[in-house]
């Protein structure tokens, strides 16, 4: 035995957490045994075989956590055996180190290409084997705590998928429900038709449009844009539809007609709500409002302007005007400053009432389709009435933001259906 192959008395091999299983393939028992010796003192589980076909058979049954492989062997050379170890299937990664008296780096690219992790040249130091056999270890550690993590994961996406799965039906369900918060999408009130379109963006929405008869020569119009997106837009929303129901004991604006005086005025009610999100309600959430009273006996129409978007007056002779100045929206100050719309609609005129997600649809390179872009869709389907009018105007904003649309979008398409002039289309 040379000095090179002689175990050292001071040499002491890092015990691994498990007794991992070292296979050793040597046509030289001497050699197996020197090498096996001194794995068994670190605490290494061996295993040994004399040739390639052997070494193979042992993988299939024990699936050795590290091989030590000569590479002159009669038969299959270690070589062949690393490329036909690394084409079996194995439950963890095997770290393969080969041992040849031949440190060519031809030779060593061949082993890479082979498969191989590591080489050791022969005779074997053993010094030099404990260092191998700890990057090893190394390697085998790391890759067991990546498959433990990738364990965890792929639990982890499981659960959230099915959570997923889970949160997909209840918000379809939600949709629904909210779907069902506007009761009537029509209704015909004397000469005067009201429609509606509600699309949420996503599954559901911070939007709601309705209408309720006050009494027998007025009815109650709301449009309503929750700040944000999903479910807090759409719990104020639920929460908001409540006040505006057509329940004479629930709807704020019928309280005074249920008390023998009048109803409460739009400005009222938005000064009503605008209280009401300051105190008792602990969120930043704020919404933007109209809300009119509309007599369809005179066609006189009283309305409140709280941050939404500047209604739209479309004349029997097919001019538009944008109405409002704005006002601010409820729910963020102390003092609002709402502005009230008094006007009147006369036979063949409509108002719009629009979302701001119709008039800040935006092309994919951000321009708004803005007043004027609603105007054009007004004119263009001036020939449509009704929901054909509403279901058309969507369409466009849907093609002209790419089908991108990024916010809900809601209407209230008020028409005076009694006999006027003709809309002309070429204006």
């Amino acid at each position: 035995m040379t000095a090179a192959n002689r175990p050292s008395a001071k040499v002491t091999l890092p015990t691994p957490p498990t007794a991992r299983l070292v296979l050793l393939v040597d046509d030289s028992a001497a050699q197996r045994r020197l090498l096996a010796r001194l794995l068994t003192r670190g605490g290494y589980q061996v295993a040994e075989a004399a040739t390639g076909d052997e070494a193979l058979a042992i993988c299939a049954r024990l699936a050795p956590d590290l091989v030590l492989s000569d590479w002159n062997m009669p038969g299959m050379t270690g070589l062949e055996f690393c490329a036909a170890f690394r084409a079996m299937s194995r439950p963890n990664y095997g770290y393969f180190i080969l041992l040849t008296s031949n440190p060519d780096a031809r030779a060593i690219t061949e082993g890479l290409q082979a498969g191989a992790d590591d080489f050791l040249h022969k005779p074997v130091a053993p010094q030099e084997l404990l260092a191998r056999i700890a990057a090893g270890e190394r390697i085998l550690r790391v890759e067991e705590e990546l498959r433990a993590s990738n364990t965890q994961l792929r639990a982890a996406l499981a659960q959230l998928s099915e959570t997923q799965a889970a949160i997909e039906r209840d918000l379809r369900e939600a949709r629904k429900l909210q779907q069902g918060l506007v009761r009537e999408r029509s209704g015909r009130f004397g000469q005067f038709e009201l429609s509606l379109l509600l699309r949420p963006a996503g599954h559901i929405g911070g939007d709601l449009v309705g209408f309720f008869p006050i009494c027998p020569e007025r009815v109650g119009l709301y449009a309503l844009d929750v700040s944000g997106h999903g479910v807090t837009a759409a719990l104020l929303t639920a929460q908001l539809s409540v006040h505006l129901s057509g329940s004479s004991d629930q709807n704020i604006a019928l309280r005074g007609a249920q008390a023998g005086s009048d109803s409460v005025g739009p400005a009222a009610l938005a000064h009503f709500f605008n209280n009401m999100m300051l105190e008792e309600m602990n969120t930043d959430t704020y919404f933007t409002m109209i809300y009119a009273e509309l007599n369809h006996v005179s066609g006189r129409l009283r309305m409140v302007q709280a941050g939404h978007p500047h209604p739209a007056l479309q004349r029997a002779d097919g001019q538009v005007q944008h109405l409002g100045q704005g006002g601010m929206p409820v729910g963020v100050f102390e003092h609002p400053l709402f502005d009230e719309i008094d006007i009147t609609l006369d036979p063949g005129d409509r108002l719009l009432i629009a979302s701001d997600g119709i008039t800040e649809a935006a092309t994919p390179n951000g321009r708004q389709l803005g007043n004027d872009g609603l105007e054009a869709v007004m004119r263009t389907n001036a020939f449509l009435q009704g929901h054909s009018f509403l279901e058309s105007m969507a369409w466009s904003v849907s093609e002209y933001c790419r089908g991108e649309r990024q916010d809900d979008m809601s209407a209230i398409l008020i028409e005076h259906r009694g006999t006027g002039k003709v809309i002309r289309l070429d204006d």
